[in-house]
């Protein structure tokens, strides 16, 4: 259309060409512009669909292969290779869904690796003991370093990151940023950000039904990354480096507060009410602290050792805790209310749901709190 148009105006006449000279000029550099912005649309449109395609291949030539080159090896994680007999500056090499052995990269982590989420202690194992599921450090299933980096890297540092919305993390866990941070080695800022929004990270690493996963943009197209594996592996390696410390407010504001229940709710008002520097005093009408986290969680998904580590350290950061305090019966709610400025109500429902369903009045039918 531009040549045309150029081929129009060689013809005209001299003199009109003269007299219309500036008009001229603009229409060329009009129809010019017009023209190379139409070839640049059209060849980045060419070139995003031959991108695309081209990914959408090797994606499919990767899942192709993987389906005949297993990458995880006997003892349950990625095969790695070192090249030399060197120790110094020799990354280990892991094994690809393409079969080669490379440096852990992150920009391709969700095509080049498979997820692989730590295993649970063997069968016999567990039998033996009122232990939690997950393996111990030290124990041959619990995943190495360079392991965790793997997983890591398969996090698709994504544009929208559901995992972290309220489709995917209910406290909205800044998951790409900690899986990113994994990745580099920078464990202490990985504990950093998790600590950001989430409170108690070693209970919801473990209990969690992690929702996240669900949302993960990778498992569209594969696997999602293995993001609470990831993230009581920061938490507990957290506690082990000793990098989970009593953080004792520096100024009080002489408030006083009381809180009602001590379950996690409870737990996680209390530590964000003494963190802005209020008195906080925690009442309980069980014997020990932790409400469902103590009696309602069975050991082997969350073990009572970890809940009271966590309520060793609230003690250390200056939380009260009243244990055999059951609010309006053996204590007057009045007299709290007097004697704090504010009251949090923080209890769970005590009262179980029935169903009237059939077979409910069978024998051996039971509400599961009575055996929590």
């Amino acid at each position: 259309g531009f040549y045309a148009f150029a081929l129009y105006l060689w013809r005209l006449p001299s003199a009109f060409k003269l007299e219309h000279k500036s008009n001229i000029t603009k229409m060329l550099s009009s129809a010019a512009t017009f023209t190379i912005s139409s070839v640049t649309r059209k060849l980045a449109s060419v070139s995003f669909r031959r991108g695309f395609r081209a990914t959408a291949t090797v994606a499919a030539d990767a899942d192709l292969i993987s389906a005949k080159v297993g990458v995880i090896d006997t003892d349950g994680r990625h095969e790695v290779w070192r090249d030399g007999i060197y120790d110094h500056d020799n990354e280990p090499k892991v094994k690809r869904r393409t079969g080669e052995f490379a440096p852990i990269e992150k920009l391709r982590g969700f095509v080049n690796y498979e997820r692989n989420p730590e295993p649970y202690r063997r069968p016999l194992d567990r039998v033996a003991d009122w232990g939690e599921l997950n393996p111990v450090p030290g124990d041959e299933l619990k995943h190495s370093a360079t392991e965790m980096t793997v997983q890591s890297a398969r996090c698709m540092d994504c544009g929208t990151p559901f995992c972290q919305t309220h489709t995917g993390c209910p406290v909205n866990n800044l998951i790409p940023e900690w899986n990113n941070l994994v990745y580099s080695g920078q464990w202490p800022d990985a504990i950093e950000r998790l600590h950001k929004t989430n409170n108690f990270p070693e209970f919801t690493g473990r209990v969690c039904p992690a929702p996240c996963e669900g949302g993960c943009v990778a498992g569209l197209v594969d696997s999602p990354v293995t993001i609470k594996n990831i993230e009581y592996a920061i938490v507990d390696r957290a506690w082990r480096d000793g990098l989970i410390t009593p953080r004792i407010p520096k100024q009080r504001t002489g408030m006083t507060v009381a809180v009602v229940g001590s379950g996690p709710a409870g737990l996680a008002a209390a530590d964000q009410l003494n963190q802005m520097g209020h008195k906080v005093t925690v009442y309980e009408r069980a014997d020990r602290i932790g409400g469902l986290l103590m009696y309602g969680i069975p050991n082997m998904k969350l073990e009572k050792d970890t809940v009271q580590r966590r309520v060793n350290l609230l003690k250390e950061e200056g939380i009260e805790f009243v244990t055999n305090a059951d609010i309006g019966k053996n204590v007057d709610v009045n007299e709290v209310k007097a004697n704090y400025d504010a009251m949090c109500l923080t209890m769970g429902a005590t009262k179980p749901r029935d169903l009237p369903i059939p077979g409910r009045e069978l024998k051996g039918v039971h509400f599961a709190m009575v055996r929590l």
